[in-house]
């Protein structure tokens, strides 16, 4: 099957860790034939969605690929298209999605469903889910967010576009920066933003559960703030820690795993700080390359059989 990523720039990526590889990698040794797309390169064409596709060779680490003569066809021509472009969830991130849409219409196989990497923002469709989320209001308007943190004393507040921890502040009601902080992150009242109840069990990790076709992954990776911060994320300086899921963890990843699947999200990462569900990454889940060498568990592996099923029609 020839598969493509439509990913960021092939020499931005880290071969020691990034998640898109590992699929790359699990898909060649699997059979399948490897193509790159920027999104970028993605047009609409006499009525068609074309992209301008880079043959990828594996190598070693150094250098991880080499790249063949592009090629322009349709993207309904190739078994598999994956969706991997990092956010930014901009226009430009939306416009892709429209054009992907359309080339599912016209036979493309495309991983994330288009429509869902739209209708699943990370951070607000934790609130399909009441049950399983810490008290959290979104809203643009700095007095209403202000109440929420008087009521609630310590509380995280996020953009809903962000990732890998920017722009997260952790705020208390007696805070004196907070007034220009809820300047700063609601633009004046002119973006929304999500506040959250700050959860303790930050601690103990910032848990990354992945799910794929609707199975939770049986190891989550555990990510833990550096000294001094309450972000997890690695990209703010967090470690990760490999262990298995807990009781908790699996109730919440099995609640949440239909809707998902249902939805066309093959691949998704759950964000779990202690007993709450705190996000849900649908555009790029990543943390499949720390898990493996920590555990020996192959997530990517598990999501090559799974497209695999779903090409043969067996998983749809």
């Amino acid at each position: 099957m020839d598969i493509v990523f439509i990913i960021d720039p092939l020499e931005s990526l880290d071969p020691a860790k990034d998640s898109s590889i590992e699929m790359m990698r699990a898909a060649a040794r699997r059979g399948h034939t490897l193509f790159a797309i920027e999104s970028g390169e993605l047009l609409l064409k006499d009525a068609q969605v074309w992209g301008k596709a880079l043959p990828l060779t594996l190598g070693d680490e150094h250098p991880w690929y080499r790249r063949g003569a592009p090629v322009q066809k349709p993207l309904r021509e190739f078994g598999a298209v994956m969706m991997r472009k990092d956010p930014p969830f901009d226009m430009e991130y939306v416009f892709a999605t429209y054009l992907l849409e359309l080339a599912e219409l016209q036979g493309a196989r495309v991983v994330n469903r288009p429509r869902a990497l739209r209708d699943f923002n990370e951070k607000l469709s934790t609130a399909r889910f009441p049950g399983l989320t810490p008290p959290l209001l979104v809203s643009r308007q700095q007095q209403t967010l202000r109440e929420f943190v008087r009521e609630q004393g310590d509380v995280v507040l996020k953009p809903l576009d962000g990732m890998g921890g920017s722009e997260i502040f952790r705020v208390h009601a007696q805070d004196h920066n907070l007034g220009v902080i809820l300047e700063t992150m609601t633009r004046h009242n002119q973006r929304t933003i999500m506040a959250q109840r700050y959860l303790p069990a930050i601690a103990q990790g910032d848990k990354r559960v992945l799910v794929v076709d609707g199975k939770p992954m049986p190891y989550c990776l555990a990510r833990l703030p550096a000294p001094g911060e309450t972000r997890g994320n690695l990209a703010a300086g967090g470690t990760g820690r490999a262990q298995p899921l807990s009781e908790r963890d699996r109730e919440i990843a099995e609640t949440v795993a239909p809707v998902l699947k249902q939805a066309g999200l093959l691949l998704v990462g759950l964000d779990i700080i202690g007993d709450y569900l705190t996000e849900i990454n649908v555009t790029s889940p990543t943390c499949m390359r720390e898990i493996r060498d920590q555990t020996g568990w192959d997530t990517a592996e598990a999501v090559i059989e799974a497209l695999e099923r779903l090409s043969a029609g067996a998983g749809a």
